[in-house]
């Protein structure tokens, strides 16, 4: 029996039966080797506001990612979050709001891992995401949920009066998302009820919360208010003693003694009115001896909160604006007319004229001193890495920073909105105080050592600070060694 085959001119032949099955061998195998599944997370990706977070994704079987498409979006698959095609990351087409802030980590993609980097986590990143592969002709996808977390500043616990019998005591917080749980407990962690609670959003979207109850005389006078997300599972607590004092008292002795005092205060009116030059005196005098005993205050409550290490900072010459040119030893900078030719890298300030510095930290109290001279454009402070360097920045600490500016006739503390400060009170040295650990930054004199300005604890995220300033036309700042 003959087999049919294939011929050609002079060229070998081939049975027709083994050049099918070879075909189909061939065949089979590139559709095998091309099967993957996409596997993401079971469960949701918690992100913390301001910060970074990695959402992560990979092939099964593992198999080298290398010259695949791998393609992060959300609701159009046309509009991505982050696209990697060819070889190496694609921007036409990203989604506006991604701009520079995502990163497909390719230190796995010879084992498929092609994990998505997003810094500086907003709200508006809250939601699903899906993660798509593709090989030629096949590709898979997983969707994975992602959600956004805050935490707030630290209770603020205020005495407001006496109500119902008792001491009526508020509590405030703000800056949370979601919105948060708030609880009043006792001495020994026991709840207590609350009489009102009013949660609202502020102008950043995020939540402030104000809670009140009435503390009755020996009855619970030892509490505290505690703030919990119940996404991160984290809190915030603050503690109160009511003494009795505070507490109203109505007893036949304390009428027949507030009589007394009524006549007493009378006298005693009289007696000032009679004496009017020499009551006016005093009262100058009582003021200066209040004013000597705030100043004495503020400056025990500065040695108090101030930082225990001297930091020795140097400027960044990668973050440093074009206009901006920085000593040698890095430890001072002044502004020029025209920019310097230096690299558009991703580090460097475009159009305000900032700059950085080396040191970054993320524990412990920090300070360190800046001499502004005499100049009358400039501010001082402290960022967060990932802080904004392209186009317009806002600073304030929505932005990133925390900082205290002089704008000709103008003194203030960028806070949210800004504060005015007494111009009188323009330092020619500052110091900067950090502590990371309570999320506070405060700025002083450092000729007289009197505060200028402090953020409230918990202002500061936990990632990492770097010193801060920006430099005005005609001024020069040094850090002091």
């Amino acid at each position: 029996m003959k087999v049919l085959s294939f011929c050609h001119s002079s060229r070998a032949c081939f049975p027709l039966s083994g050049f099918i099955i070879f075909f189909f061998t061939c065949y089979v195998h590139r559709m095998e080797s091309a099967k993957f599944t996409v596997i993401g997370p079971s469960d949701s990706v918690t992100a913390i506001l301001g910060q970074e977070t990695v959402l992560p994704c990979h092939l099964s079987p593992s198999m080298s990612a290398a010259n695949m498409e791998v393609r992060w979006f959300r609701s159009e698959f046309a509009s991505f979050v982050h696209l990697y095609l060819d070889g190496k990351d694609q921007y036409e087409g990203q989604r506006p709001e991604y701009h520079r802030r995502t990163e497909l980590l390719k230190a796995g993609l010879g084992d498929g891992i092609v994990p998505l980097r997003i810094l500086n986590i907003r709200q508006a990143d809250e939601g699903r995401y899906l993660c798509f592969v593709q090989d030629d002709t096949f590709y898979g996808e997983t969707v994975l949920e992602l959600r956004v977390a805050g935490l707030g500043s630290a209770p603020l616990i205020s005495v407001e009066g006496h109500q119902d019998g008792g001491i009526r005591v508020v509590c405030l917080s703000a800056g949370w998302y979601p919105e948060p749980e708030v609880l009043w407990k006792d001495l020994s962690g026991r709840d207590l009820p609350s009489l009102s609670e009013t949660t609202s959003r502020g102008d950043n979207d995020l939540f402030e919360t104000e809670s009140a109850i009435v503390v009755k005389k020996h009855s619970n006078q030892n509490l505290s208010c505690c703030i919990r997300n119940t996404v991160l599972n984290q809190e915030k607590e603050s503690a109160v003693y009511i003494a009795d004092f505070f507490f109203p008292r109505a007893n036949p002795w304390m009428v027949a003694l507030s009589v007394i005092l009524v006549v007493l205060f009378g006298f005693i009116g009289l007696t000032v009115y009679q004496f009017k030059t020499k009551g006016k005196l005093n009262e100058e005098i009582g003021k200066r001896d209040i004013e000597i005993e705030k100043r004495d205050n503020e400056i025990r409550w500065r040695r108090s909160v101030a930082p225990i290490e001297e930091a020795n900072v140097t400027l960044d010459p990668d973050t440093a604006h074009p206009q901006l040119v920085l000593s040698e030893d890095q430890k001072s900078v002044r502004r020029e007319d025209r920019c310097q030719d230096l690299p558009d890298n991703p580090e460097r300030f475009d159009i305000w004229g900032c700059v950085l510095g080396c040191e970054g930290f993320t524990a412990g109290r920090h300070c360190w001193e800046v001499e502004v001279g005499a100049g009358e454009r400039w501010a001082v402070g402290v960022a967060r890495e990932s802080v904004s360097r392209k186009g317009e920045i806002t600073r304030s600490p929505e932005g990133g920073i925390w900082a205290v500016e002089r704008w000709g006739d103008q003194f203030q503390a960028l806070s949210s909105p800004v504060t005015p400060l007494p111009l009188s009170r323009a330092p020619s040295r500052i110091r900067v105080c950090l502590d990371c650990d309570r999320g506070q930054v405060t700025f002083i004199d450092a000729g007289d050592e009197a505060p200028i300005f402090t953020f409230p604890p918990g202002s500061v995220p936990g990632e990492r600070i770097r010193p801060w300033l920006w430099v005005g036309p005609e001024s020069q700042l040094r850090l002091c060694p």
